[in-house]
């Protein structure tokens, strides 16, 4: 039985994810936490429940829409009808445009982009009929400036961005609000997780250090505050990051200049090999690099990756 108004999560079981499930949990709301692997998920459930926070965990893959349905469905008739719903859920890709295949951005467009969307088609009716609703859609600063090495993320945070802007707009006057998010780089530990391909330890070089350095990276649970207080006050967009923030002012206003920037970058960043390769996850790369110096500038995104259930069982 829910104790609390139900707040779903897909993408809850690691993260910022379980960070947000956190914090709607501290704020009287009964998170229902959505991942594909029960094992993480049954982890996240405990670790929420050892901080007083009852919690239920479902197996659901966002990228199926009757999936999602059917569980939009069980969660309303289990627990009660959902006054939030937040998609989280992502996968992070990084390498050079000739290292990476149609695979990736479809498994990038499938989770980021028809995840906010096959979420949002299932809750909106029942959120329509009550008269209110809160809907989440965390994208990224990727989803408003396109960087070099994490296209498929980026084409689909894009699509995201565009999806939630619209929803908001198709929603007005309903009572139902949609917000979107669009954090910078953040202290997660999803380092470990995110996908390289190209040279992955070279790659991993450059990323993990920028997911894990304060001046560069926000901390996480502060992050998760700011954006379950901005969903939950119905606000248009939440940003976050000065650098986010200034990427988007930039690209804004003067969007050559955010290109000509982006195409800098693109040259500073690992060669690839010219075609594509084994994709490996974070913790396979960093094993592969074996860097005293890359440890040592991402020991504040490893501690991270502990606490929020991002290191594998």
């Amino acid at each position: 039985m829910s104790t609390g108004p139900v707040a779903v999560v897909a993408g809850g079981s690691r993260g910022l994810g379980l960070l947000i499930a956190r914090e709607l949990g501290r704020r009287g709301f009964t998170p229902v936490l959505w991942a594909r692997d029960a094992g993480e998920l049954d982890r996240a459930v405990v670790a929420l429940a050892d901080e007083g926070i009852t919690a239920a965990g479902m197996v659901c893959d966002v990228r199926d829409h009757a999936l999602v349905e059917e569980q939009v469905a069980r969660v309303e008739d289990e627990l009660g009808p959902i006054e939030v719903a937040v998609h989280v859920a992502g996968v992070i890709q990084i390498g050079p445009l000739d290292s990476l295949t149609r695979q990736h951005f479809e498994e990038a467009i499938d989770t980021m982009q028809w995840g906010p969307i096959n979420l949002a088609l299932a809750v909106v009716p029942g959120m329509r009929a009550r008269a209110r609703g809160r809907i989440g859609t965390i994208a990224s600063i990727g989803g408003l400036v396109s960087v070099p090495h994490l296209l498929p993320y980026c084409t689909a945070k894009f699509g995201a961005v565009g999806f939630s802007t619209g929803l908001r707009a198709e929603l007005a006057g309903t009572g139902v609000t949609a917000t979107t998010v669009a954090p910078g780089l953040m202290r997660t530990g999803s380092h470990l997780r995110a996908e390289f391909t190209g040279d992955q330890p070279a790659e991993y070089a450059w990323f993990a250090p920028g997911a894990s350095l304060p001046l560069v990276s926000m901390d996480a649970e502060r992050a998760a505050v700011r954006i379950v207080r901005g969903i939950l006050r119905g606000r248009t967009v939440v940003i976050l990051t000065p650098l986010a923030k200034v990427g988007a002012r930039v690209e804004g206003v003067a969007p050559a200049t955010t290109a000509a920037a982006m195409s800098v970058l693109a040259r500073l960043l690992p060669d690839g090999p010219g075609r594509p390769t084994e994709t490996v996850e974070g913790r396979v790369a960093r094993r592969r690099l074996r860097s005293p110096l890359v440890e040592r500038l991402t020991v504040w995104g490893n501690r991270a990756a502990a606490r929020n259930n991002e290191e594998p069982a």
